[in-house]
């Protein structure tokens, strides 16, 4: 009989499981990495949000041009409003601002990680009697646990305004009419629903992106397997745990 051997992503996966593990019982007992904590909250953040901002534009003009035009032409042009809030809010601006922190924010920890890996900088942090986990982990994860939902609103906020002037300018539909059809769709727990779905969503990103850079073997070109495995693990996991969230909170 050939011998079985555990596929790589699979053991990855479960070190990534157990790292969250890890993380939880030090953010238990206060450790919130500090300074580098708020080094983090930059580079996920400010570094980030213009890049966010201005796919939330497209889409919400993408949306209007795409929806609206047919809503006028149906004679339902004040549903736009309120179509455009709740697609932004419950699906939209969640897995788009994810993707987008995927591709800017993962790679990074995950290249860095791994460098420091196949370095063996991370064996040096351990035998200085510090934990990998408190020290390198931590503050990535919180990052990503405040950063996230911050720039999942900032998304849905920026879709609605760009819905708001597209309407206006091209289908006539006016901004007080709009604005009535968001309030007469959206229901009150939408939006408290985006945001656990961003604190949910950057808490998979800121797991994966360091589990895959902690596990790199190897030498630098390993480096660049593991921020493409990183990536595409990240984004199946988004799109598995999205259909899970929708359904708790609006199925």
């Amino acid at each position: 009989m050939s011998d079985m051997t555990t596929p790589r992503w699979l053991k990855r996966l479960g070190s990534s499981l157990l790292l969250s593990g890890q993380t939880v019982a030090a953010l238990a007992y206060g450790h919130w990495g500090g300074s580098e904590t708020l080094t983090q909250m930059h580079i996920a953040g400010p570094d980030s949000f213009l890049v966010v901002l201005l796919v939330g534009v497209a889409a919400g003009t993408v949306f209007n041009v795409q929806v609206a035009s047919e809503l006028t032409d149906l004679g339902a042009g004040e549903a736009v409003g309120g179509m455009l809030a709740v697609g932004l809010a419950r699906e939209i601006a969640p897995i788009l601002s994810a993707v987008l922190i995927t591709g800017k924010v993962a790679t990074a920890y995950s290249a860095e990680l791994g460098t420091m890996a196949v370095t063996e900088q991370v064996d040096a942090i351990k035998m200085l009697r510090t934990d990998p986990v408190q020290y390198l982990v931590v503050p990535r994860v919180v990052a990503l646990l405040v950063m996230t939902p911050l720039q999942t609103l900032a998304f849905f906020m920026v879709g609605m305004v760009s819905g708001t002037i597209s309407c206006a300018e091209y289908y006539g539909i006016p901004p007080a009419v709009f604005w009535q059809s968001v309030r007469e769709w959206m229901d009150p727990t939408d939006v408290p629903a985006m945001l656990c779905k961003g604190i949910v969503f950057g808490l998979v990103i800121a797991l994966i992106a360091c589990g895959w850079g902690l596990s790199t073997r190897g030498g630098p070109r390993e480096v660049g397997t593991s921020t493409t495995g990183a990536v595409v693990m990240t984004l199946v996991l988004l799109a598995l745990v999205n259909v899970g969230l929708t359904q708790i909170f609006f199925g």
